[in-house]
Protein backbone atom coordinates (compact mmCIF):
# COMPACT_ATOMS: atom_id res chain seq x y z
CA UNK A 1 0.00 0.00 0.00
CA UNK A 2 1.25 3.27 -1.22
CA UNK A 3 2.21 6.32 1.59
CA UNK A 4 0.15 9.39 1.27
CA UNK A 5 2.79 11.77 2.30
CA UNK A 6 4.95 9.77 -0.79
CA UNK A 7 1.74 10.48 -2.91
CA UNK A 8 1.38 13.89 -2.52
CA UNK A 9 5.58 14.14 -3.00
CA UNK A 10 5.75 12.26 -6.13
CA UNK A 11 2.17 12.47 -7.76
CA UNK A 12 2.96 13.36 -10.94
CA UNK A 13 6.41 11.19 -10.90
CA UNK A 14 4.02 7.55 -9.70
CA UNK A 15 1.37 8.86 -12.07
CA UNK A 16 3.78 8.61 -14.73
CA UNK A 17 5.14 5.33 -13.55
CA UNK A 18 1.91 3.58 -13.26
CA UNK A 19 1.39 4.19 -16.83
CA UNK A 20 3.99 0.97 -17.19
CA UNK A 21 1.01 -1.02 -15.67
CA UNK A 22 -1.82 0.67 -17.61
CA UNK A 23 -3.10 2.17 -14.65
CA UNK A 24 -4.51 5.74 -14.45
CA UNK A 25 -3.69 7.30 -11.17
CA UNK A 26 -4.58 10.73 -11.93
CA UNK A 27 -8.38 10.56 -10.89
CA UNK A 28 -7.60 8.52 -8.16
CA UNK A 29 -4.65 10.58 -6.43
CA UNK A 30 -6.90 13.46 -6.57
CA UNK A 31 -9.31 11.71 -4.41
CA UNK A 32 -6.51 10.28 -1.94
CA UNK A 33 -5.19 13.53 -1.37
CA UNK A 34 -8.92 15.46 -1.38
CA UNK A 35 -10.24 12.66 1.43
CA UNK A 36 -6.64 13.10 3.02
CA UNK A 37 -6.93 16.74 3.80
CA UNK A 38 -10.52 16.35 5.17
CA UNK A 39 -8.88 13.81 7.20
CA UNK A 40 -6.21 16.34 8.90
CA UNK A 41 -8.35 19.33 9.34
CA UNK A 42 -11.00 16.79 10.79
CA UNK A 43 -8.48 16.02 13.31
CA UNK A 44 -7.04 19.39 13.82
CA UNK A 45 -10.67 20.28 14.65
CA UNK A 46 -11.35 17.53 16.60
CA UNK A 47 -7.76 18.11 19.03
CA UNK A 48 -8.64 21.48 18.97
CA UNK A 49 -12.18 20.65 20.70
CA UNK A 50 -10.76 18.15 23.21
CA UNK A 51 -7.94 20.57 24.23
CA UNK A 52 -10.96 23.09 25.10
CA UNK A 53 -12.41 20.18 26.92
CA UNK A 54 -9.88 19.18 29.17
CA UNK A 55 -9.24 23.17 29.37
CA UNK A 56 -12.99 23.51 30.69
CA UNK A 57 -12.67 20.96 33.03
CA UNK A 58 -9.46 22.02 34.80
CA UNK A 59 -11.81 25.74 35.38
CA UNK A 60 -14.91 24.08 36.40
CA UNK A 61 -13.13 22.29 39.00
CA UNK A 62 -11.47 25.29 40.40
CA UNK A 63 -14.72 27.24 39.91
CA UNK A 64 -17.09 24.77 42.14
CA UNK A 65 -13.90 24.82 44.80
CA UNK A 66 -14.27 28.40 44.37
CA UNK A 67 -18.01 28.20 44.96
CA UNK A 68 -19.03 29.97 41.91
CA UNK A 69 -21.54 27.21 41.01
CA UNK A 70 -23.27 29.59 38.14
CA UNK A 71 -19.99 29.89 36.34
CA UNK A 72 -19.12 26.31 36.89
CA UNK A 73 -22.39 25.50 35.32
CA UNK A 74 -22.50 27.83 32.29
CA UNK A 75 -19.06 26.33 31.55
CA UNK A 76 -20.46 22.56 32.18
CA UNK A 77 -23.16 23.52 29.34
CA UNK A 78 -20.16 24.67 27.00
CA UNK A 79 -18.41 21.37 27.48
CA UNK A 80 -21.71 19.28 26.91
CA UNK A 81 -21.95 21.10 23.35
CA UNK A 82 -17.80 20.46 22.74
CA UNK A 83 -18.81 16.71 23.49
CA UNK A 84 -21.75 16.54 20.99
CA UNK A 85 -19.21 18.49 18.13
CA UNK A 86 -16.56 16.04 18.92
CA UNK A 87 -18.75 12.94 17.90
CA UNK A 88 -19.91 14.59 14.69
CA UNK A 89 -16.03 15.30 14.43
CA UNK A 90 -15.00 11.82 15.28
CA UNK A 91 -17.07 9.96 12.84
CA UNK A 92 -16.27 12.13 10.07
CA UNK A 93 -12.80 11.28 10.87
CA UNK A 94 -14.12 7.62 11.23
CA UNK A 95 -15.16 7.59 7.84
CA UNK A 96 -12.41 9.19 5.91
CA UNK A 97 -9.84 7.17 7.63
CA UNK A 98 -11.95 4.23 6.39
CA UNK A 99 -12.32 5.76 2.82
CA UNK A 100 -9.02 6.39 2.51
CA UNK A 101 -7.94 3.28 3.30
CA UNK A 102 -10.26 1.03 0.78
CA UNK A 103 -9.36 3.61 -1.93
CA UNK A 104 -5.37 2.95 -1.08
CA UNK A 105 -5.97 -0.86 -1.58
CA UNK A 106 -7.24 0.05 -5.30
CA UNK A 107 -3.46 1.59 -6.09
CA UNK A 108 -0.58 -1.27 -7.30
CA UNK A 109 2.73 -0.92 -6.09
CA UNK A 110 4.82 1.88 -8.22
CA UNK A 111 7.01 -0.19 -10.85
CA UNK A 112 11.00 -0.36 -10.45
CA UNK A 113 12.93 2.15 -13.08
CA UNK A 114 13.94 -1.56 -14.42
CA UNK A 115 10.38 -2.79 -15.16
CA UNK A 116 10.00 -2.36 -18.97
CA UNK A 117 6.98 -1.19 -20.47
CA UNK A 118 4.09 -3.82 -22.13
CA UNK A 119 1.05 -5.07 -21.80
CA UNK A 120 1.07 -8.50 -21.13
CA UNK A 121 3.36 -11.62 -20.73
CA UNK A 122 4.78 -11.62 -24.43
CA UNK A 123 6.25 -8.15 -23.56
CA UNK A 124 8.24 -9.42 -20.61
CA UNK A 125 11.89 -8.82 -21.43
CA UNK A 126 14.45 -12.37 -20.89
CA UNK A 127 17.66 -11.23 -19.31
CA UNK A 128 19.16 -14.89 -18.37
CA UNK A 129 19.41 -18.18 -19.76
CA UNK A 130 21.10 -21.20 -19.09
CA UNK A 131 21.30 -25.10 -19.97
CA UNK A 132 20.75 -27.57 -22.88
CA UNK A 133 17.43 -28.46 -24.23
CA UNK A 134 17.60 -32.30 -24.58
CA UNK A 135 16.79 -34.19 -27.88
CA UNK A 136 14.22 -36.53 -26.74
CA UNK A 137 13.49 -39.83 -28.34
CA UNK A 138 10.74 -40.58 -30.94
CA UNK A 139 7.39 -41.07 -29.07
CA UNK A 140 8.41 -38.73 -26.23
CA UNK A 141 5.48 -37.86 -23.96
CA UNK A 142 4.05 -34.68 -21.83
CA UNK A 143 3.96 -35.51 -18.63
CA UNK A 144 0.22 -36.30 -18.09
CA UNK A 145 1.00 -39.18 -20.56
CA UNK A 146 4.53 -40.25 -18.37
CA UNK A 147 2.05 -39.99 -15.08
CA UNK A 148 -0.10 -42.49 -16.63
CA UNK A 149 2.15 -44.96 -18.28
CA UNK A 150 4.14 -44.72 -14.86
CA UNK A 151 1.33 -44.52 -12.46
CA UNK A 152 3.16 -42.44 -10.73
CA UNK A 153 0.29 -39.31 -10.87
CA UNK A 154 -3.43 -39.85 -11.09
CA UNK A 155 -5.52 -36.93 -12.21
CA UNK A 156 -8.65 -38.79 -12.30
CA UNK A 157 -8.27 -39.68 -8.76
CA UNK A 158 -8.36 -36.47 -8.19
CA UNK A 159 -11.48 -35.67 -10.02
CA UNK A 160 -13.14 -38.39 -8.28
CA UNK A 161 -12.44 -37.04 -4.45
CA UNK A 162 -12.17 -33.44 -5.23
CA UNK A 163 -12.28 -32.23 -8.62
CA UNK A 164 -10.03 -31.03 -11.88
CA UNK A 165 -6.70 -29.36 -10.50
CA UNK A 166 -6.08 -31.83 -7.68
CA UNK A 167 -3.70 -34.61 -8.04
CA UNK A 168 -3.10 -37.94 -6.11
CA UNK A 169 0.66 -38.77 -6.76
CA UNK A 170 1.65 -42.43 -6.30
CA UNK A 171 4.52 -44.07 -5.60
CA UNK A 172 7.45 -42.99 -6.77
CA UNK A 173 5.80 -40.06 -7.93
CA UNK A 174 4.59 -39.61 -4.58
CA UNK A 175 8.74 -40.01 -3.12
CA UNK A 176 10.06 -37.67 -5.68
CA UNK A 177 7.27 -35.22 -4.53
CA UNK A 178 8.97 -35.37 -0.90
CA UNK A 179 12.13 -35.57 -2.24
CA UNK A 180 12.13 -32.06 -4.40
CA UNK A 181 10.13 -30.73 -0.99
CA UNK A 182 13.22 -31.74 0.93
CA UNK A 183 16.09 -30.91 -1.14
CA UNK A 184 14.82 -27.50 -1.64
CA UNK A 185 14.13 -26.74 2.03
CA UNK A 186 17.82 -28.19 3.30
CA UNK A 187 19.01 -25.55 0.38
CA UNK A 188 17.47 -22.80 1.80
CA UNK A 189 18.07 -23.59 5.00
CA UNK A 190 21.98 -24.19 4.31
CA UNK A 191 21.99 -20.25 2.35
CA UNK A 192 20.99 -18.68 6.00
CA UNK A 193 16.99 -19.02 6.05
CA UNK A 194 15.09 -20.32 8.93
CA UNK A 195 12.73 -23.11 8.57
CA UNK A 196 9.00 -22.87 9.47
CA UNK A 197 5.67 -24.82 9.34
CA UNK A 198 3.00 -22.23 9.29
CA UNK A 199 -1.18 -22.40 9.17
CA UNK A 200 -2.70 -23.32 5.69
CA UNK A 201 -5.39 -20.91 6.57
CA UNK A 202 -5.15 -16.88 7.57
CA UNK A 203 -7.42 -14.81 8.65
CA UNK A 204 -8.44 -11.31 7.03
CA UNK A 205 -5.88 -9.29 8.42
CA UNK A 206 -3.49 -11.57 7.09
CA UNK A 207 -4.73 -11.35 3.61
CA UNK A 208 -5.29 -7.59 3.89
CA UNK A 209 -1.73 -7.73 4.57
CA UNK A 210 0.25 -9.03 2.24
CA UNK A 211 -2.16 -8.18 -0.25
CA UNK A 212 -4.09 -10.96 -1.51
CA UNK A 213 -7.33 -9.11 -0.39
CA UNK A 214 -9.44 -7.61 -1.75
CA UNK A 215 -9.28 -10.24 -3.81
CA UNK A 216 -9.80 -8.50 -6.99
CA UNK A 217 -9.85 -12.04 -9.25
CA UNK A 218 -11.57 -14.23 -7.12
CA UNK A 219 -8.40 -16.50 -6.66
CA UNK A 220 -8.75 -17.10 -2.95
CA UNK A 221 -10.73 -20.00 -1.34
CA UNK A 222 -12.99 -18.67 1.20
CA UNK A 223 -13.76 -20.46 4.10
CA UNK A 224 -17.01 -18.20 4.91
CA UNK A 225 -18.05 -19.86 8.57
CA UNK A 226 -14.71 -19.08 9.91
CA UNK A 227 -13.94 -16.35 7.34
CA UNK A 228 -10.81 -17.97 7.16
CA UNK A 229 -9.08 -17.82 3.80
CA UNK A 230 -7.00 -20.89 2.01
CA UNK A 231 -3.33 -19.43 1.43
CA UNK A 232 -2.57 -19.26 -2.17
CA UNK A 233 1.24 -19.51 -1.23
CA UNK A 234 3.53 -19.43 1.63
CA UNK A 235 4.91 -15.99 1.61
CA UNK A 236 0.88 -15.22 3.37
CA UNK A 237 1.41 -16.65 6.85
CA UNK A 238 5.54 -16.37 6.59
CA UNK A 239 5.56 -12.26 5.61
CA UNK A 240 2.59 -12.09 9.08
CA UNK A 241 4.38 -13.34 11.53
CA UNK A 242 5.72 -9.73 11.57
CA UNK A 243 2.96 -8.09 11.22
CA UNK A 244 2.39 -4.91 13.55
CA UNK A 245 6.27 -5.66 14.87
CA UNK A 246 9.28 -2.72 15.38
CA UNK A 247 12.05 -5.12 14.97
CA UNK A 248 15.28 -4.26 15.45
CA UNK A 249 17.77 -2.86 12.85
CA UNK A 250 20.65 -5.27 13.88
CA UNK A 251 18.48 -8.08 13.76
CA UNK A 252 17.75 -7.34 9.61
CA UNK A 253 18.02 -9.13 7.10
CA UNK A 254 15.20 -11.84 8.81
CA UNK A 255 15.14 -14.87 5.87
CA UNK A 256 12.60 -17.09 6.23
CA UNK A 257 11.40 -20.69 4.18
CA UNK A 258 8.73 -22.75 4.63
CA UNK A 259 7.30 -25.49 2.73
CA UNK A 260 2.88 -25.45 2.40
CA UNK A 261 0.27 -26.56 -0.15
CA UNK A 262 -0.83 -23.64 -2.08
CA UNK A 263 -4.50 -23.02 -2.97
CA UNK A 264 -5.75 -21.28 -5.79
CA UNK A 265 -9.17 -21.33 -7.42
CA UNK A 266 -7.61 -20.18 -10.64
CA UNK A 267 -10.72 -18.74 -12.21
CA UNK A 268 -10.97 -18.74 -16.19
CA UNK A 269 -8.16 -21.20 -16.58
CA UNK A 270 -8.74 -23.32 -19.40
CA UNK A 271 -7.62 -25.51 -22.38
CA UNK A 272 -4.37 -27.20 -23.32
CA UNK A 273 -1.71 -25.01 -21.74
CA UNK A 274 -3.37 -25.90 -18.63
CA UNK A 275 -3.43 -29.72 -18.96
CA UNK A 276 -1.97 -31.91 -16.19
CA UNK A 277 0.59 -30.64 -13.28
CA UNK A 278 0.50 -27.14 -15.68
CA UNK A 279 -2.02 -25.15 -13.55
CA UNK A 280 -3.21 -26.62 -10.29
CA UNK A 281 -5.85 -25.15 -7.62
CA UNK A 282 -4.02 -27.05 -4.83
CA UNK A 283 -0.37 -27.43 -5.48
CA UNK A 284 3.21 -27.89 -3.11
CA UNK A 285 5.79 -24.56 -3.02
CA UNK A 286 8.42 -24.14 -0.60
CA UNK A 287 9.17 -20.00 -0.29
CA UNK A 288 11.47 -18.01 0.89
CA UNK A 289 10.67 -14.32 2.47
CA UNK A 290 13.30 -11.48 3.49
CA UNK A 291 12.83 -8.62 5.76
CA UNK A 292 15.35 -6.44 5.10
CA UNK A 293 16.84 -3.04 5.23
CA UNK A 294 15.56 -0.57 2.60
CA UNK A 295 19.45 0.00 1.42
CA UNK A 296 20.10 -3.56 1.08
CA UNK A 297 16.75 -4.72 -0.49
CA UNK A 298 17.98 -4.51 -4.00
CA UNK A 299 21.28 -6.41 -3.40
CA UNK A 300 19.06 -9.10 -1.45
CA UNK A 301 16.90 -9.35 -4.70
CA UNK A 302 19.88 -10.17 -6.79
CA UNK A 303 21.14 -12.85 -4.05
CA UNK A 304 17.65 -14.29 -4.41
CA UNK A 305 18.19 -14.41 -8.15
CA UNK A 306 21.20 -16.46 -7.66
CA UNK A 307 19.78 -18.56 -5.00
CA UNK A 308 17.17 -20.02 -7.66
CA UNK A 309 19.48 -20.22 -10.58
CA UNK A 310 22.18 -22.84 -8.26
CA UNK A 311 18.95 -24.83 -7.40
CA UNK A 312 18.10 -25.08 -11.63
CA UNK A 313 21.77 -25.57 -12.30
CA UNK A 314 22.14 -28.58 -9.63
CA UNK A 315 18.68 -30.51 -10.93
CA UNK A 316 20.24 -29.52 -14.97
CA UNK A 317 17.04 -28.04 -15.96
CA UNK A 318 17.18 -25.96 -18.99
CA UNK A 319 15.95 -22.33 -17.73
CA UNK A 320 15.34 -18.98 -18.43
CA UNK A 321 14.82 -15.71 -16.38
CA UNK A 322 12.48 -13.35 -17.48
CA UNK A 323 12.61 -9.43 -16.00
CA UNK A 324 8.39 -8.88 -15.57
CA UNK A 325 7.01 -6.00 -17.76
CA UNK A 326 4.50 -3.51 -16.15
CA UNK A 327 1.56 -5.12 -17.85
CA UNK A 328 2.37 -8.68 -16.13
CA UNK A 329 4.22 -7.09 -12.98
CA UNK A 330 1.55 -8.85 -9.93
CA UNK A 331 -0.61 -5.88 -8.19
CA UNK A 332 2.23 -6.21 -4.97
CA UNK A 333 5.25 -5.86 -6.61
CA UNK A 334 7.64 -3.38 -7.54
CA UNK A 335 10.13 -5.95 -9.74
CA UNK A 336 9.72 -9.23 -10.36
CA UNK A 337 12.02 -12.08 -12.11
CA UNK A 338 10.45 -14.88 -13.18
CA UNK A 339 12.18 -18.15 -13.77
CA UNK A 340 10.59 -20.86 -16.85
CA UNK A 341 11.78 -24.56 -17.26
CA UNK A 342 11.57 -25.58 -20.50
CA UNK A 343 9.59 -28.14 -21.41
CA UNK A 344 10.57 -30.39 -24.01
CA UNK A 345 7.61 -32.24 -24.75
CA UNK A 346 5.34 -29.78 -24.81
CA UNK A 347 8.00 -27.60 -26.46
CA UNK A 348 6.96 -24.61 -24.34
CA UNK A 349 8.30 -22.65 -21.37
CA UNK A 350 6.65 -23.42 -18.11
CA UNK A 351 7.13 -20.68 -15.22
CA UNK A 352 8.50 -22.26 -11.97
CA UNK A 353 9.30 -19.17 -10.03
CA UNK A 354 8.69 -15.61 -9.19
CA UNK A 355 11.54 -14.02 -7.16
CA UNK A 356 9.58 -10.50 -6.18
CA UNK A 357 10.98 -7.04 -4.39
CA UNK A 358 7.94 -5.70 -3.00
CA UNK A 359 9.99 -2.68 -1.21
CA UNK A 360 7.82 -1.13 1.71
CA UNK A 361 4.37 -1.78 0.07
CA UNK A 362 3.78 -5.22 2.08
CA UNK A 363 5.46 -3.30 5.04
CA UNK A 364 3.10 -0.14 4.98
CA UNK A 365 -0.37 -2.31 5.28
CA UNK A 366 1.68 -4.92 7.72
CA UNK A 367 2.96 -2.21 10.15
CA UNK A 368 6.04 -3.60 9.89
CA UNK A 369 8.81 -1.42 10.62
CA UNK A 370 12.47 -1.16 12.37
CA UNK A 371 14.26 1.86 14.49
CA UNK A 372 16.93 3.80 12.09
CA UNK A 373 20.15 4.86 13.83
CA UNK A 374 18.35 8.42 14.43
CA UNK A 375 15.65 6.21 16.37
CA UNK A 376 12.81 6.89 13.76
CA UNK A 377 10.75 4.31 13.17
CA UNK A 378 11.08 3.67 9.04
CA UNK A 379 9.23 0.82 7.07
CA UNK A 380 11.12 -2.29 6.24
CA UNK A 381 11.38 -3.33 2.65
CA UNK A 382 9.95 -7.43 2.26
CA UNK A 383 10.99 -9.43 -0.59
CA UNK A 384 9.32 -13.31 -1.54
CA UNK A 385 10.56 -15.96 -3.87
CA UNK A 386 9.21 -19.35 -4.32
CA UNK A 387 12.15 -22.02 -4.25
CA UNK A 388 10.36 -23.83 -5.89
CA UNK A 389 7.21 -24.11 -7.01
CA UNK A 390 6.76 -28.08 -7.37
CA UNK A 391 4.28 -29.08 -10.03
CA UNK A 392 5.99 -27.63 -13.18
CA UNK A 393 9.38 -28.34 -11.40
CA UNK A 394 8.14 -32.02 -11.37
CA UNK A 395 6.64 -31.62 -15.24
CA UNK A 396 10.08 -30.60 -16.39
CA UNK A 397 11.93 -33.54 -15.03
CA UNK A 398 9.34 -35.99 -15.96
CA UNK A 399 9.24 -34.59 -19.61
CA UNK A 400 13.07 -34.02 -20.09
CA UNK A 401 14.44 -36.64 -18.33
CA UNK A 402 12.23 -39.16 -19.88
CA UNK A 403 14.03 -42.20 -22.13
CA UNK A 404 13.01 -45.53 -23.26
CA UNK A 405 13.80 -47.39 -20.49
CA UNK A 406 12.19 -44.65 -18.17
CA UNK A 407 12.50 -41.23 -16.23
CA UNK A 408 16.03 -40.95 -14.88
CA UNK A 409 15.87 -38.92 -11.64
CA UNK A 410 18.31 -36.00 -11.57
CA UNK A 411 21.78 -36.75 -9.53
CA UNK A 412 21.04 -34.39 -6.86
CA UNK A 413 17.55 -36.27 -5.40
CA UNK A 414 19.08 -39.51 -6.06
CA UNK A 415 19.69 -39.69 -2.17
CA UNK A 416 16.33 -37.79 -1.29
CA UNK A 417 14.55 -40.34 -3.25
CA UNK A 418 16.54 -43.67 -2.99
CA UNK A 419 16.07 -44.51 -6.30
CA UNK A 420 17.65 -43.40 -10.04
CA UNK A 421 14.88 -44.33 -12.22
CA UNK A 422 10.91 -44.70 -12.61
CA UNK A 423 10.28 -47.79 -14.69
Amino acid sequence: MLVVSEIREHKDQYIKALVKRGFDATSIFDEVIEIDELRRTTQGQLDEILSQSNTFSKEIGILFKNGEVQKANLLKEKTVQLKERSKILSETLNSSVEELQQLLYTIPNIPNELVPAGKNETDNEEVFSEGEIPTLSEGAMPHWELAKKYDIIDFELGVKITGAGFPVYKGKGARLQRALIAYFLDKNTEAGYTEYQVPYLVNEASGYGTGQLPDKEGQMYHSTADDLYLIPTAEVPVTNMFRGDLVAQDDLPILCTGYTPCFRREAGSYGAHVRGLNRLHQFDKVEIVRIEHPDNSDAALDGMVDHVKEILRELELPYRILRLCGGDLGFTATLTYDFEVFSTAQDRWLEISSVSNFETFQANRLKLRFKDENKKNKLVHTLNGSSLALPRVLAGILENYQTPEGIKIPKVLVPYCGFDMIS
